[in-house]
């Protein structure tokens, strides 16, 4: 059975006696009874919290991408809510005031393995201000869903830091949480003070269909591991005028906009061999964002074998070949993403500017793709001190 690093507290009476703490937390930090950390914390008999942090989508997980959340009143407990996603950039991170009257700040957030997914950005952005206020800092641990193996993808560039981009990592990183923030720790020579509480019975190899545990929805529009799987590379889409789903119940696995040929799509798709991986030609219709109530040509990504998946090499490849098709179809995201005007959103995710070039060239980005290979190598050598948790299920 796996324990994460909520439940080994939660089993540990006397470890918050004493102490006054803040929690940030959302909708997928649950007990394995499923219960929310905060209201379990308390049932267990182990001192409230004093203040809620909520990241984006906000605590209970209502909101929609790039929505503000407002600061409120946790109608469970009567805790105050601190909104980590505001109307401005600088909502982004905690204010040092928060901090002033704790001792202690408690991180348990559920990650998806993928560098723009926001909520690492936000634990490492917090626990830095925590830090700085003298406040000790602790991770409750949680199981990277797409597995602890696979390194996949590019490193982010300099001068392309923000929100979806705070790390020099590949897109998929397959560190933990409490990993990564281990690392980060390092690069930005925190003090002392932080303290990972680990997994029991995980390891490196399992994705989450392995894991004996439900699901829960940590945003909105991850409402499966199957969605987690595909996302670190479609929601590359994000970056463009195309649908990648939202409004729909699959979103990341359908892609497309209308006036795209289906049929061709998914026969130029398949015809790449892509490992683990088939497309299927469909039409939808979202009935919210992109393309609201349009009926629109596209894929549906099927996984057929997660293990030798790649998704962000399959992103890209949806990108190029719909780019290829139909131009008329495809336009890069120019509106401000995530408060960033000054680059392009598809730049911010890649975190350089090569994808997009190599697109715009009307080049195979198989080169693109081929030249990871040493980041990914770099990377890996770089984490090997951080990692928490074995390759394989020791015999």
């Amino acid at each position: 059975m796996i324990l994460t690093g909520l439940d080994r507290l939660l089993a540990d009476d006397k470890a918050l006696a004493g102490r006054r703490y803040g929690l940030l937390v959302h909708g997928a930090s649950v007990s394995a009874a499923l219960v929310p950390a905060h209201v379990a914390l308390k049932a267990a008999g182990a001192e409230a919290p004093t203040l809620l942090l909520g990241p984006e989508h906000g605590l209970y997980g209502i909101e929609q991408d790039m929505v503000p959340s407002a600061d409120q009143v946790d109608p469970w407990t009567g805790l105050r809510v601190v909104s980590l996603y505001g109307d401005t950039e600088s909502s982004l991170r905690a204010d040092r005031s928060h901090f002033r009257d704790l001792d202690l700040l408690v991180i348990d957030l559920q990650d998806v393995g993928a560098r723009y997914y926001t909520y690492a950005a936000t634990a490492v952005w917090t626990a830095e201000v925590a830090l700085q206020e003298g406040c000790e800092v602790w991770v409750l641990d949680r199981p990277n869903p797409i597995g602890g193996l696979v390194v996949e993808g590019n490193l982010r560039q300099e001068g392309y830091e923000s929100f979806v981009g705070a790390f020099q990592t590949p897109v998929r990183h397959s560190l933990t949480l409490g990993e990564l923030m281990r690392l980060e720790a390092a690069r930005r020579s925190w003090p002392e003070g932080l303290r990972v509480w680990t997994l029991q019975g995980w390891h490196r190899s399992m994705l989450w269909q392995e894991i004996d545990r439900l699901w829960i929805a940590p945003s909105p529009n991850i409402p499966t591991p199957q969605t987690a799987l595909v996302y670190p590379g479609l929601c590359l889409v994000e970056g463009t005028e195309l649908s990648e789903g939202r409004g729909t119940t699959r979103p990341f696995e359908l892609i497309g906009a209308p006036g795209i040929d289906a049929l061709r799509l998914a026969g130029e798709l398949n015809s790449r061999g892509l490992a683990g991986v088939r497309f299927v030609p469909t039409f939808f219709r979202p009935v919210f964002h992109k393309h609201e109530n349009e009926i629109c040509g596209g894929v549906e990504i099927k996984v057929t074998d997660p293990w030798s998946f790649q998704p962000y090499r399959c992103g890209v490849e949806v990108l190029y070949h719909i780019r290829r098709i139909a131009p008329e179809a495809f336009a890069w995201r120019e509106q401000a993403y995530e408060f960033v005007s000054d680059r392009p959103a598809i730049d911010l995710l890649t975190g350089s500017s090569e994808l997009r070039e190599v697109l715009e060239s009307e080049q195979d980005p198989v080169d693109w793709c081929d030249s990871w290979f040493a980041q990914e190598d770099r990377f890996r050598r770089e984490i090997e001190p951080w990692l928490l948790y074995p390759r394989a299920a020791s015999s």
